[in-house]
């Protein structure tokens, strides 16, 4: 069962017209909650980031935070598996084809849930391989945009080369992954680079942000150089299907000695304490508090 405008179905019966935005200039934006035993994660925020994006593109949100919670809901509670991936995908409506945004028009919505992907036991143990590529895509990189060509373009070169992920770096300095954000340790001291409109304003980077600041690992954020990168004793990738996970090979060489390190393997466990669903459902997890 999906949702569609309004509507819940199943996805076989789901029809968009061709001349959508969204399959004509991909005039949309997304978003991915994780799901985990059937309670959403960091529902605000991602509410929120959402919202971002449909400010910065200038597409009217269809949907307020309780009528965004309700949906997802609905399609957990109807799907078997209880860790889920929820995509939340709007599009700016249909029109005539112009390159101007059109005025007036009612946003096409589409939700759907599906199993949650996550980290198997050995990328966790061993941690992954990735390539370092330039970084191509747009500059609006803060926008959470479903045209992801640049994305798709650079993970499939990696992905040739049997890595599971590409790292992107700009004039010098790392932007992020293809669908991930990139943290590095460099001396000890977690570097973050800062959230601009270079990267994803990601939401479990904000919870790794939070760890740092609650436990007192020492940690900077600002620009983080190419040669750091490199150099660095450990890297890691976050997102919502990854929680975090540590590069230990990059471009074929190991980085530090080539296994996770002891600062990723006490994050990982900070960060999976997190995951547990607390037992009032109302609340979504803060390190704070939990």
């Amino acid at each position: 069962m999906i949702y569609l405008n309004g509507e819940y179905m199943p996805i076989e019966e789901a029809r968009i017209p061709v001349l959508d935005r969204g399959f004509i200039f991909g005039d949309g934006v997304y978003e991915f909650v994780p799901v985990f035993e059937r309670v959403p994660f960091r529902l605000h925020e991602h509410f929120a980031r959402l919202e971002r994006s449909l400010a910065a593109v200038k597409i009217p949100n269809p949907f307020s935070e309780a009528t965004f919670a309700a949906v997802i809901d609905k399609l957990v509670a109807a799907h078997p598996s209880a860790n889920q991936g929820v995509y939340f995908h709007i599009t700016r409506g249909v029109a005539p084809r112009d390159h101007s945004f059109p005025k007036g028009l009612t946003p096409t919505v589409f939700v759907m849930a599906n199993p949650l992907t996550l980290p198997t036991q050995k990328q966790v143990d061993e941690g992954l391989a990735v390539a370092v590529r330039e970084d191509i895509r747009w500059l609006r990189c803060d926008i959470k945009s479903t045209s992801l060509l640049g994305h798709c373009m650079l993970r499939t070169e990696a992905t040739g080369e049997g890595c599971a992920e590409v790292v992107l770096v700009r004039d010098g300095f790392l932007t992020e992954a293809s669908s991930s954000n990139v943290l590095v340790v460099k001396d000890g001291v977690v570097l973050c680079p800062p959230k601009d409109h270079l990267i994803l304003p990601g939401i479990s980077y904000d919870v790794i942000l939070e760890l740092l600041a609650v436990h007192r690992i020492a940690h900077e954020v600002r620009p983080v150089r190419e040669a750091e990168l490199r150099g660095a004793e450990e890297v890691w990738i976050t997102s919502s299907t990854k929680d975090v996970l540590a590069i230990t090979r990059m471009d074929g060489k190991p980085v530090g000695d080539g296994r996770p390190g002891p600062l990723f393997r006490r994050m990982r466990t900070l960060f999976s304490a997190l995951k547990t669903p607390p037992e009032k459902p109302a609340h979504r997890g803060s390190p704070e508090h939990d």
